[in-house]
């Protein structure tokens, strides 16, 4: 017996179909080759396992005593084999599987609903697990692998991560209709100087972008208000207590009849939300599918 040895599945599924038909031709029939193939494939089981398996008669193929004693634990290989390509099989069609990702609560809010209502329709197997975290924390979900991606807008994302834009957002203000800025055609970041402001609190999500942007045009914006979501200076901006600097698209996606949204300019500034992944990870077949589903809910 050569002691390095290791049978192949086609030599194991060869000997199961001869052990079962006791003859090569229907044995070949069953495998869909040739019988001179599946005597080579019987020729170099036994040759590796240096004992003989099966006693040549006139008429069939006779198992000896060691291929009786083979034949469970081939029976269990050859069955742990298959139910293992099944369980692959049905991870690649979607038939089950899961899908995590790593989101603000401020961005989950808006992106997520409609792309969630298609995707389990169409893939009602597939668990999709929501990883909502603060901003500060988003890169770390997906670099410690807790993540198949993330779905956010990283300021510096390091090499150690791969960026694909999924949609361009802007900076906008948000009033209220009968605020003085809500019927002007366009509006400066300097408009914003002679206007109570709402934003989010310092260091958190878009603030550095807001501060960097209004110290660049030469604005000092008068900030009444600083909040931790976005959703919290919608509704004050909407009780009358100020403007409220954020994202057009989350603002847009309230649709709060009584509120305007203005893209500011001078600068215009863009803020991309992307799809971020760990540099050498690959995406399994769910998640691809629900990028997918997320980018026709956006269309």
């Amino acid at each position: 017996m050569n002691t390095n040895f290791s049978p192949t599945i086609r030599q194991l599924r060869a000997f199961l179909a001869v052990y079962q038909l006791r003859k090569l031709g229907a044995a070949a029939t069953r495998l869909f080759v040739t019988q001179s193939a599946v005597s080579m494939l019987i020729r170099q089981l036994e040759e590796g396992l240096g004992t003989r398996l099966f006693d040549r008669t006139t008429r069939a193929l006779k198992p000896t005593a060691a291929a009786e004693q083979m034949m469970s634990t081939v029976e269990r290989v050859l069955r742990d084999v298959d139910s293992l390509s099944a369980d692959f099989r049905e991870l690649a069609t979607l038939e089950r599987g899961r899908v995590t990702l790593a989101i603000t609560p401020t961005l989950a809010g808006f992106l997520l609903p409609d792309a969630l209502r298609a995707f389990n329709a169409q893939h009602p197997k597939v668990r999709v697990l929501v990883n909502d975290c603060a901003p500060d924390q988003f890169i770390s979900r997906i670099l410690g692998e807790h993540v198949d991606f993330g779905i956010g807008t990283p300021e510096r994302p390091g090499p150690e991560v791969e960026v694909q834009r999924l949609m361009r957002d802007h900076l906008a203000v948000v009033c209220r209709t009968d605020h003085p800025l809500a019927t002007a055609r366009v509006v400066r970041w300097s408009d914003l100087g002679r206007h109570p402001v709402i934003t989010v609190r310092p260091g958190y999500g878009v603030r550095p972008l807001i501060d960097g942007t209004a110290a660049e045009a030469g604005v000092t914006l008068d900030v009444v208000n600083e909040v931790s979501f976005l959703s919290t200076a919608l509704w004050m901006t909407a009780a009358g207590m100020g403007a409220s600097i954020m994202p057009s698209a989350f603002a847009r996606a309230e649709k709060n009849p009584v509120l305007v949204v203005k893209v500011l300019s001078a600068p215009r500034v863009a803020r991309d939300i992307s799809i971020v992944t760990k540099r050498g990870h690959s995406l399994s077949a769910a998640a691809r599918a629900f990028i997918e589903a997320l980018k026709k809910s956006l269309q």
